[in-house]
């Protein structure tokens, strides 16, 4: 599959609208003639037509290209290296011992 199948353009995104925007007109005419039911046909193979490209909508939308998927793996693992690095602490040393006095005698 190309990365031009995998992804949702402009141009289908509108179509989708178009779809959604013609059903929606339909039902609202056939509701007006009172003819919801008996057109249930046409309605079902409408609603499947916005159903199906609802659906490529949906998971084309959350596909990311290679380059998307590469960019995500480089912030992430400079996350990762922040939340890695060392944290100050209040640890501080021993103050040193007193001088021992046998070291400060002359031989």
């Amino acid at each position: 599959m190309s990365e031009q199948e995998q992804t949702y353009d402009e141009g289908r995104a509108r179509n989708l609208e178009a779809l959604l925007r013609a059903l929606a007109e339909r039902i609202r005419e056939l509701d007006r003639q009172g003819r919801l039911l008996e057109d249930a046909g046409e309605l079902m193979r409408l609603i499947g037509d916005v159903r199906s490209e609802l659906f490529h909508y949906e998971v084309r939308i959350t596909y990311d290209t290679p380059e998307i998927a590469e960019h995500r793996r480089i912030v992430r693992d400079a996350q990762e290296t922040d939340q890695s690095t060392w944290q100050a602490s209040e640890w501080t040393p021993p103050p040193p011992p007193p001088p021992d006095e046998d070291e400060n005698k002359e031989p």
